[in-house]
């Protein structure tokens, strides 16, 4: 990734498909003094004092967070997550909520299993703290549950524990793939039986029409398999650094009282960053509660807006290149149902030369999908984004990844 940057910054009048990046118009409609007035009002209603607002926003504060209340209530409303707020912690962006549950979940000797290809940040996170990654092949509809029973056999066949699988269900970074609900019902029943914790990823979601939402794993969740992640990088504004970690299942010890997952992971956060700043926290709450105390509300636009720039992606893809998972012109891709990315396979070996060819000569950008992938794979694939473009960029830039092809 650290040269998908480079080429991205030397390249800069190039149209980009790289990034997975937010909307930036959207940041205009971001006040934020009264969206601080919004949130300190509601606490001063709800019976705080002026003194213990400003001590609640400008000093040092719990680990866990102080919005946990407003992320519970709209979980509970958008998404049927019916947990308390102290089983929720609040992150510095959903990276650290990653990377802390993995610290939790992983003592030594654990392993971890993550979708393959899969988000890169959460392999970082892995190898950051010397967690083993086993990958899982992806078979179009989530991950191959053969194939993560054969890897839970042989961890412990070799004296060691599969602790985890790293799943993104709704629209999955890179892939773009959606579980099906019986997907993720058959997902939960294999993890149960092989005491498994899934560690729900979940921040395209909310790109899908409302009426096409289908329920997270944590919703669904009857056994207490799934810690869920979340992020209002994507839904509000990614430079607030606001995630969140729920994990409302009960841990025992010897040695004491049975403890909050939740409570551990703030104790491990307490260690690496001590709190997510209030001020964040607080421009986040304020959002939520200029927009019906719901997440789903504060993401509605932006993801009509994605809607529409998906749109107009697909149609393009179609227009040069044929029908989706159909061989057109030298290419094959994939049309996802929601997110921000689309698969595109090429008849050549897409590596960072290509790269810097297409975006040198012919003005346009993507990501190479073979660095998504553990143990090689998607060596010819390449993942678009269209997140962060206007329309007239995505038609002119599909023009030119047309003229790319054309010349391979």
């Amino acid at each position: 990734m650290t040269m998908l940057n480079e080429i991205v910054a030397e390249f800069p009048d190039a149209i980009s498909f790289a990034p997975g990046a937010p909307y930036e118009p959207f940041f205009a409609d971001i006040a934020v003094g009264p969206l601080l007035d919004t949130y300190v009002e509601a606490r001063r209603a709800a019976g705080l004092s002026e003194e213990a607002v400003r001590r609640q926003l400008f000093q040092y504060g719990p680990s866990k967070g102080i919005i946990n209340d407003l992320v519970a209530a709209a979980l509970r409303a958008d998404e049927g997550i019916d947990v308390p707020p102290d089983a929720i912690v609040m992150t510095v962006g959903c990276q650290e909520a990653l990377f802390l549950t993995l610290r939790v979940l992983h003592p030594p000797g654990a392993s971890l299993a993550v979708t393959d290809p899969s988000y890169v940040g959460v392999v970082a996170a892995a190898d950051a703290l010397d967690i083993a990654v086993h990958p899982v092949p992806d078979d179009g509809s989530g991950p191959d549950l053969a194939a993560l029973r054969a890897t839970w056999e042989r961890e412990r066949a070799a004296g060691r524990r599969l602790r985890a699988l790293y799943v993104s269900p709704d629209f999955a970074n890179p892939s773009g793939i959606r579980l099906p609900l019986a997907a993720r019902q058959r997902l939960l029943e294999t993890a149960s039986a092989l005491d498994l914790i899934l560690i729900e990823d979940n921040p395209y979601a909310f790109t899908a029409a409302s009426d096409d939402r289908l329920p997270s794993l944590k919703a669904l969740d009857r056994t207490g398999r799934v810690v869920h992640t979340g992020t209002f990088a994507k839904v509000a504004v990614p430079g607030a650094r606001v995630g969140y970690v729920v994990a409302d299942q009960w841990v025992t010890s010897r040695s004491g009282p049975p403890t909050r997952l939740a409570t551990m992971i703030a104790a491990a956060k307490n260690a690496v960053t001590l709190n997510t700043s209030p001020l964040a926290q607080a421009l986040i709450g304020g959002l939520l509660l200029q927009h019906e105390g719901s997440i789903a509300a504060l993401g509605r636009r932006k993801a009509a807006h994605l809607r529409g720039n998906r749109a107009v992606l697909l149609e393009r893809l179609v227009h040069h290149f044929g029908e989706p998972g159909q061989p057109g012109p030298g290419v094959r891709w994939w049309a996802p149902e929601g997110g921000y990315f689309v698969q595109v396979e090429l008849p050549v070996e897409a590596d960072d030369a290509l790269l810097r060819h297409s975006a040198q000569t012919f003005g346009v950008l993507w990501t190479p999908m073979r660095g998504f992938h553990l143990d090689g794979g998607g060596e010819r694939r390449i993942r678009l984004s269209c997140s962060s473009l206007e329309h007239e960029e995505i038609v002119e830039g599909t023009a030119r990844l047309a003229d790319f092809v054309n010349a391979l």
